[in-house]
């Protein structure tokens, strides 16, 4: 039985159908929620010269763009007649799945539930898996949402030829 299920949301359509699995799973188990969004603090832009106002007003609207996530997303569980916490964390330099897996550790989570792209070839090796690094440094059960709608709308769902 679970009873502390942690879900990290971005707003996309994978981190969705991982809210959603949560929030049925929370209701079942009777378990506590809490939705975290991590913001990069570089927000993927090394090597990319911005005047510090700029970046300044980019930080502000992930800042605003997470709290958003976590608010949605507290808002989708009550609805469902649940509560949940909201932690909007700061990557600090950090993978956002170094601080994942920090803060499930510090809430003492004893499920991780989020939605993953599910992507293969080029674009994961150039992307990198947040879900996949959570996997391999997790010590509690982690459930994995996999998003194939982007294939499908794209034609190229697995064995499948586009219509």
């Amino acid at each position: 039985m679970y009873r502390r299920i942690l879900v990290p949301v971005d707003g996309s359509a994978a981190s969705q159908l991982g809210l959603k699995q949560a929030i049925g799973l929370a209701k079942d188990q009777r378990a506590r929620l809490r939705f975290l969004n991590v913001m990069e603090d570089h927000l993927g832009l090394s090597g990319v010269d911005i005047p510090a106002a700029g970046m300044d007003f980019l930080l502000s609207l992930a800042r605003k763009t997470g709290e958003r996530s976590v608010g949605e997303a507290a808002a989708l569980a009550r609805k469902s007649g649940l509560t949940a916490e909201t932690s909007l964390l700061h990557g600090r330099g950090r993978r956002v799945s170094d601080a994942i897996l920090e803060a499930a550790k510090k809430w003492r989570a004893d499920l991780i539930v989020m939605g993953t792209h599910g992507w293969r070839g080029l674009n994961r090796l150039l992307l990198g898996s947040d879900a996949e690094r959570v996997l391999r440094g997790t010590s509690v059960p982690l459930l994995l949402v996999r998003d194939d709608h982007s294939k499908a709308r794209s034609g190229k769902k697995r064995g499948r030829k586009a219509r």
